[in-house]
């Protein structure tokens, strides 16, 4: 249901799909932190693309990564949100707390700018 290991840039990306609800947040959410904890990658990519639909109980389960991957010196990023999702987590701020990117290659050009920098 939520996710593979994809290697590129030595960033590990997570691919949930469907629905982050409080009906399944507790699977999603132990995922999510082994997939942080159990890495020794330092860049996470959490691509939304498959996610139809996320409520509170979803975006704290993120959030919680984010702060898990912040105390591990990691970063936790976010891509690919559908327009319904991204409204989600801009009525929460939650797109000023965590970076967003519109797709994979944007994250990807973001990092190469950091590489460079």
């Amino acid at each position: 249901m939520m996710g593979s290991l994809l290697t590129n840039l030595g960033v590990a990306v997570f691919e949930p799909s469907g629905y982050l609800t409080a009906a399944n947040v507790d699977s999603f959410q132990q995922e999510l932190t082994n997939f942080v904890t159990q890495n020794s990658y330092r860049e996470f990519l959490v691509d939304m693309r498959q996610v139809e639909f996320i409520d509170s109980a979803g975006l704290m389960a993120i959030v919680s990564a984010f702060r898990l991957a912040q105390r591990l010196n990691k970063k936790l990023s976010v891509c690919c949100l559908s327009p319904s999702v991204r409204i989600i987590f801009e009525l929460t701020q939650l797109d000023r707390a965590l970076e967003i990117y519109e797709s994979r290659q944007t994250y990807k050009v973001s990092l190469n700018e950091t590489m460079a920098a």
